[in-house]
């Protein structure tokens, strides 16, 4: 079975997603995170479909302490943060920990193709 990628966020962070192909996602408007963020972040981690979640780093610093160290401490799925700086997140490594390949890893020609 594969593992599905999850976003949640605002309408804006996930529409780029959406666009690449992403079926699973939460919408969660910028004036309603306070009370609804927790929520969306526990719909998708009960979900046994999804393998990695995305979400942008603010999002994740607006969590309550119980669902972040729920985030924190999940191996499957794999909560991957972005919007930082460079290697915001340690996304290559989380990536590789949650489908068990590196996914930017050269080939033997030394090249990415």
């Amino acid at each position: 079975m594969s593992q599905e990628i999850a976003v949640v966020g605002s309408p804006e962070f996930t529409t780029g997603f959406r666009l690449a192909g992403v079926r699973k996602f939460e919408n969660v408007p910028d004036d309603r995170k306070d009370e609804e963020l927790d929520d969306a972040v526990n719909r998708v981690l009960d979900d046994e479909e999804i393998g990695i979640v995305v979400m942008h780093d603010e999002d994740l610093d607006r969590l309550s302490r119980q669902v972040r160290n729920e985030v924190e401490t999940s191996v499957e799925p794999t909560m991957v943060s972005i919007g930082g700086g460079a290697g915001s997140g340690g996304l290559r490594e989380k990536i590789k920990r949650a489908i068990g390949i590196d996914l930017m890893d050269e080939d033997e020609n030394g090249d990415n193709e």
